[in-house]
């Protein structure tokens, strides 16, 4: 008897140079607004297209409607809501190098990207890799006054496209999810406007809401990505205690369960990553003392990194934490910080891993991280081929 394992990914997928160059055009202006929303319209459809002919279970549209962003060179994850969120202004701020100046005196700081205990460690390693580099003094937004959402006709054109596309290419509209950030990790801009942390927080927590509930009224479901949860613990120099870091973070959980306390949490997904950079990463915090935590907040799947060589081995906590009934695990089977392939005789023994603990139908096969900008596309596609072959496999073991 054979079980389905399904498949799915982080979100980032290879954006094709056609599209590259659109985004560049319209960041300069030279493109409007509905000439955009067209190009990506086919881009979307081509990537959900490819998604469904290797036979990923759960797609999405690659994250390609954050890139129909005038701030698409600091990237797309976090910085597609400078466009779709009013009260923030470029000033010319060294952001990486910023401490967050409104954490209260005598509680956990953050001490700013360019601090990271990382960083401290190998200060050769990151001074020598561009992909690391924390920049110097540019400009980049930061809050100089009140949030308010004002990316309706964004949203609206992400959650269009994904859903025509997945009713063309045989998913059925709805069946496929969009990225959208969490508030704990909105507030890492620069802050000139609130007085504290806490304010800037739940000031997010309003704004984003109103994205996350036009995501699912369009029947799709939505993933949280929140690097700070777990990455936040590698930017507190001196290294604070785990439980006064769990405690400095159950606020932005809090946070989050307010964002989304009205939306079904099966159509909710949680992402918990270390940072995609192509670091050593010794300053990461284990799983373990961060999945009670992240149960908390009310979604129904938990993606997390399991693919790499410092959190491959985390497979084995559950064998004495016990997985909630009403939760599913999405751990990393390939990942994107290397360019080998994974065999699909690997990939269904790490399926097998999380199946024969947690329950082959509490298991749905994910990657580590985004795949798009952190490999060549054909290494990117290559990899979620594997990943659909392992789970096959793994399917006929379990």
């Amino acid at each position: 008897m054979s079980h389905e394992i399904r498949t799915t990914h982080v979100g980032s997928l290879p954006r094709p140079p056609e599209l590259i160059a659109a985004c560049k055009r319209f960041e300069a202006g030279e493109t409007g607004f509905d000439e955009m929303r067209g190009l990506l319209a086919g881009a979307v459809d081509d990537v959900v297209a490819r998604q469904r002919e290797i036979g990923i279970s759960i797609p999405n549209d690659g994250e390609f409607g954050h890139s129909m962003s005038t701030a698409t060179n600091y990237g797309s994850w976090w910085t597609y809501t400078f466009d779709r969120v009013s009260g923030l202004e470029m000033l010319a701020v060294n952001f990486f190098n910023e401490p967050d100046v409104r954490s209260e005196p005598g509680k956990v700081r953050l001490t700013g990207f360019a601090h990271r205990r990382d960083r401290q460690r190998f200060p050769d390693v990151y001074a020598h890799d561009s992909s690391t580099s924390v920049g110097e003094q540019r400009p980049f937004p930061a809050v100089t006054g009140p949030l308010a959402y004002v990316g309706q006709q964004f949203v609206k054109a992400d959650t269009d496209n994904l859903n025509a596309a997945l009713d063309r290419h045989g998913y059925g509209a709805g069946n496929g999810f969009i990225n959208a950030i969490a508030p704990g990790s909105a507030i890492r801009l620069s802050d000139r406007y609130h007085k504290t942390g806490d304010e800037a927080l739940w000031a997010w927590a309003e704004v984003l809401r109103e994205e996350y509930r036009a995501v699912i009224d369009a029947g799709l479901g939505l993933q949280f990505d929140d690097p700070a949860f777990a990455e936040n613990w590698d930017q507190i120099n001196p290294e604070p205690s785990v439980e006064d870091y769990l405690k400095f973070t159950e606020r932005n959980v809090e946070a989050l369960n307010w964002a989304i306390r009205d939306l079904p949490a099966d159509k909710l997904r949680f992402h918990l990553c270390h940072g995609s950079w192509h670091g050593p990463h010794t300053t990461d915090l284990d799983l373990e003392h961060l999945v009670g935590l992240m149960f908390r907040i009310n979604t129904r799947y938990y993606s997390f990194e399991a693919a790499n060589a410092r959190h491959e081995h985390e497979y084995a906590i559950w064998d004495h934490i016990r997985l909630p009934d009403d939760k599913v695990i999405m751990p990393g089977i390939v990942g994107h910080s290397t360019n080998l392939i994974e065999h699909p005789e690997l990939v269904a023994e790490r399926i097998t891993r999380f199946a024969s603990r947690v329950g082959a139908d509490r298991v749905v096969a994910s990657t580590d991280c985004g795949l798009g900008g952190r490999l060549h596309p054909d290494i990117a596609w290559a990899k979620l081929e594997a990943l659909v072959q392992g789970a096959d496999l793994a399917g006929k073991r379990v």
